[in-house]
């Protein structure tokens, strides 16, 4: 029976169910099957093992999103290391947080890659820690290969009881140090069921590694893929013109990547009319950051399939919330779906009361995809309710149903004299109007009233744009007169970490000494 809970029996499971079957192909044309994966990884495995590596040994690994990222990542499940993976952005104030505070044994990164010299920063790092009394990091350096040996002398697999940790993942740390999430295969796998269940993943389908491999959306994914036996299309770095053929071209059937990347797609795809950018399109699946209710409609009349499928969850519990393909359209285009593989969720006002359907509050969820707290204990005190719910900092709504509506940030809301203005109400209204391509709405400081509610517009290509306009025009849509946007900036684009969402903390500090 295919063990749907820990890596290491997946990789096996598959490889025997559907040997031959697509793992994954990358830019390069590299096509790797579920049979090589496992052969690979044991091989790799066996490498690994003869430099010390083996269960509960911590490995950090910064490695793009290569073929040569995902055989290490199941190598390393087969020895029953714990794995620590870093973005490949993070540079030595990250790097060196990590290093310090998870003192892994091994670390594995590129030489160079897109330009930075991954090896000369990690030895730096390596060699500090251990002058400041720190543990020595042996340090492996993956340039498009990794060791080999032969697998004949690995001791058999030995799953060990119960569930424990295999991963640490850092959340981004964007306004604070970054936060370790102790997380078991088991967690993980939670979420990826539901995935596969609610998205109604097989064999057939194939979806693109457009993110980082390193965050726990790529890692969940590829348990998604070992339940399901679909197929991955690796791609280190998205190109607005060359990635969406190829993707097309190795015929995607979920446009996963999250919204920005959606977003990115149909712009592609607006670009290109006379060709079908998509043609075995199922659906685009969103997420990573809140999705314009028009996007759905957008992308299924314009891109095809279903519609926008919705996912929501963070690096301490993901995939907790996904919609489906066979959802009404209204759901589809206005909620992120509903609780998946066994989550729960709460909605929870300011006083701690429970919020009835349709009542704004701070999102909370409980379930077998949580996280087991953090590697710095302290950093979970108040992580966590009474309940066991897990404090996410987002707010939203439960309808009657149960689908969830993420309305915006805790921390995101401006307060303009002394009232409430929901960034996400006016972001949404915004990307409508014609001429804007992406928006983010923030706070700026003002002497007078508190705050004035600021619009940051990427203009659509060839646009202007004046703020009598657009405050017109969010006026013309409805929005109170404490609603309309008192100033606009207009860039180039906006600022997105590796999961898309956008860095509104970076527009504040670019603005806001203006406004002061």
């Amino acid at each position: 029976m295919l063990d749907r809970s820990k890596l290491w029996p997946l990789v096996e499971a598959r490889a025997l169910a559907t040997p031959d079957a697509l793992c994954c192909v990358d830019e390069r044309g590299e096509r790797l099957s579920f049979a090589q994966l496992r052969t690979r990884a044991e091989r790799v495995a066996a490498a690994l093992a003869g430099q010390g590596v083996g269960p509960g040994v911590r490995v950090s690994w910064q490695l793009p999103t290569w073929t040569e990222a995902v055989v290490l990542v199941c190598a390393l499940a087969r020895l029953g290391a714990l794995q620590i993976p870093m973005l490949p952005i993070y540079r030595e104030r990250e790097v060196g947080f990590i290093l310090r505070q998870a003192r892994p044994s091994l670390l594995v990164v590129p030489r160079v890659f897109r330009g930075f010299d991954h090896e000369a920063l990690a030895r730096s790092i390596a060699a500090a820690v251990a002058r400041e009394g720190g543990s020595r990091c042996a340090l492996l350096v993956c340039d498009r290969r990794l060791p080999e040996a032969d697998p004949a002398g690995l001791a058999p697999f030995a799953a060990e009881a119960g569930e424990p940790l295999r991963w640490i993942f850092y959340t981004s740390g964007t306004t604070a140090d970054p936060k370790g999430a102790l997380h078991s295969d088991e967690t993980i796998a939670a979420g990826s069921r539901g995935v596969v269940e609610r998205f109604e993943l097989g064999p057939d389908d194939r979806y693109p590694m457009v993110f980082p491999f390193t965050h726990i959306g790529g890692i969940g994914m590829l348990f998604v893929q070992l339940m399901a036996g679909s197929g991955a299309v690796l791609v280190e770095m998205y190109d607005e013109e060359r990635t969406p053929p190829f993707l097309g071209a190795e015929g995607i059937t979920l446009a996963a990547g999250g919204t920005p990347l959606v977003m990115r797609y149909l712009q592609y795809q607006r670009r290109h009319p006379s060709e079908r950018v998509f043609p075995r399109l199922r659906a685009a699946m969103g997420g990573a950051a809140p999705k314009p209710p028009l996007l759905h409609s957008e992308v299924k009349a314009e891109l095809g399939g279903a519609g926008v499928v919705s996912v929501y969850g963070l690096t301490e519990a993901p995939f907790v919330v996904l919609s489906s393909p066979r959802d009404p359209d209204e759901k589809l285009a206005r909620t992120e779906g509903r609780a998946a593989g066994g989550a729960e969720l709460r909605v929870v006002a300011a006083d701690g009361r429970v919020c009835a359907p349709g009542e704004e509050g701070e999102i909370r969820v409980r379930g077998p995809q949580l996280c087991r707290g953090y590697l710095a204990s302290e950093q979970g005190a108040d992580a966590f309710d009474a309940k066991g719910f897990f404090r996410t900092g987002d707010l939203g709504r439960l309808d009657a149903e149960g689908f969830l509506s993420v309305t915006g940030r805790t921390k995101e809301i401006i307060i303009r004299n002394g009232e409430n203005i929901s960034a996400k109400e006016v972001e949404d209204v915004l990307y409508a109007h014609p001429k804007v391509a992406e928006v983010a709405v923030i706070g700026l400081p003002d002497p007078r009233t508190g705050e004035r509610c600021c619009a940051v517009i990427v203009p659509a290509a060839g646009a202007t744009l004046d703020l009598a306009e657009v405050a017109g025009y969010c006026r013309d849509a409805g929005l109170a007169r404490q609603k309309l946007p008192e100033r606009l900036e207009l860039v180039a684009q906006l600022p997105r970490n590796a999961s898309g969402k956008v860095l509104k903390y970076e527009l504040r500090r670019r603005f806001a000494s203006d406004a002061e």
